[in-house]
């Protein structure tokens, strides 16, 4: 048994970050300040996105994108069910209705065919979930969503890095949301970007990060360049917005991780082929398929037990491999199951595929301070677990 846990996720933070962060607080802004556009250029160089929009979360990103689209009461917003809650609450928060479709058994994306059965008049987008960072199957999607005039926002939470067909995620979809809270790729500690080509859009979701507030006099509706001038102190509100900024403490982290991506990305996919020589083909677990459009960056490595080989519950198993101090997650409860989406008249049984799925997955340490013994001792416990349990 391992002497210490092992954690499903970690961040791996370098004193280059730390200086980064103390450089900022030895300056004059520590928020509002020059490290924000500096961060959104280099996300735009990263993925090739003509805008950036730096926020202090992912679900932030997701909210500003809802209303970057002009989504409002009674629209439908179309998602997965196997997802962080914030994929469908930032329909809520605009006065939406999210629309649950099914998934594919296999790479456990939301299932294209599934979202064209749920389209109706009053769709207004697709919020498209790239799980674990396995890009979805975009081509699909974007035919959709032209065909039904649509608007495609990729929940990439999971996925800066990995790639769709050759091409960087945030850079195709209209709207692109990213997070960078401590488990995932690289960090801000806690922050998200949204990533967009349309530059109206974009100027949208930066008015709404800052409470809707409008410093620029040639952009205000109430007072002249002229008069300006004469009240420099004059802003405007111009829509009802939330303080969703990142901090330039926060953003000068992000820029330091954004300088070793590649090397973690390259470090969670050396983890991962080494879970999948291990696994492939191991009785009683079953393994997330690689899409053939989809470069993964792997943030998360998912396996799902046979309950046909297996004769122990996913709890059963879960415990199990605590006890040998590997700290295993569910990635996700549906979340049309809690009580906030049963309250709004959602059941279960809506999504069979989703449910069944998360019956049976867990996500299994992957980060890139992992050492080789590490995951050995990973694969060595699921191994003697799939012994000790199988039928």
């Amino acid at each position: 048994m391992r002497d210490t846990p092992l954690p499903y996720g970690k961040q791996w933070i370098d004193e280059d970050d730390i200086a980064a962060v103390a450089g900022v607080l030895r300056s004059d802004f520590v928020t509002c300040g020059p490290k924000i556009t500096e961060l959104e250029r280099v996300l735009c160089d990263y993925t090739g996105a003509a805008h950036a929009v730096a926020l202090n979360s992912g679900t932030a990103a997701l909210h500003a994108a809802v209303r970057a689209a002009g989504i409002g009461a009674g629209d439908e917003v179309i998602t997965t069910p196997l997802t962080f809650m914030a994929s469908a609450n930032c329909a809520l928060y605009e006065g939406a209705v999210p629309v649950f479709a099914d998934i594919d058994e296999e790479t456990y994306n939301i299932d294209p065919a599934r979202i064209e059965e749920k389209i109706t008049p009053r769709t207004r987008a697709v919020v498209a979930v790239d799980y674990a960072g396995e890009v979805v199957d975009a081509d699909a999607i974007r035919a959709l969503c032209d065909a039904h005039r649509l608007v495609f926002i990729e929940d990439a939470a999971h996925a800066i890095g990995s790639k769709h067909r050759g091409r960087m995620t945030g850079s195709y979809a209209d709207l692109t949301c990213f997070s960078f809270h401590p488990v995932k790729t690289v960090t801000a500690g806690e922050g998200g970007a949204l990533l967009c080509d349309d530059g109206e859009r974009a100027y949208r979701a930066e008015l709404f990060r800052s409470h809707g507030m409008e410093h620029d006099a040639s952009r205000m509706t109430q007072m002249t360049a002229e008069q300006a001038k004469e009240e420099p102190w004059y802003y405007e509100q111009q829509m009802l917005g939330y303080n969703y900024r990142m901090p330039d403490i926060n953003a000068a982290l992000l820029i330091s991780q954004m300088q070793k991506i590649d090397r973690f990305i390259a470090r969670r996919k050396e983890i991962a082929a080494k879970y999948d020589a291990a696994f492939s083909g191991m009785r009683g677990i079953l393994l997330q398929k690689r899409a053939p459009w989809s470069d993964a960056a792997r943030h998360l490595y998912v396996i799902r037990l046979d309950t046909q080989a297996l004769s122990c519950t996913r709890g059963e198993f879960y415990h199990a491999l605590r006890d040998m101090r590997i700290y295993s997650q569910i990635h996700y409860v549906p979340v049309y199951y809690f009580p906030e989406y049963q309250r709004r008249g959602y059941g279960r049984g809506l999504c069979p595929v989703a449910e069944r799925v998360y019956d049976s997955i867990l996500s299994i340490p992957l980060f890139p301070k992992m050492e080789d013994r590490d995951a050995d001792d990973v694969i060595e416990a699921v191994e003697t677990l799939c012994r000790k349990y199988r039928r």
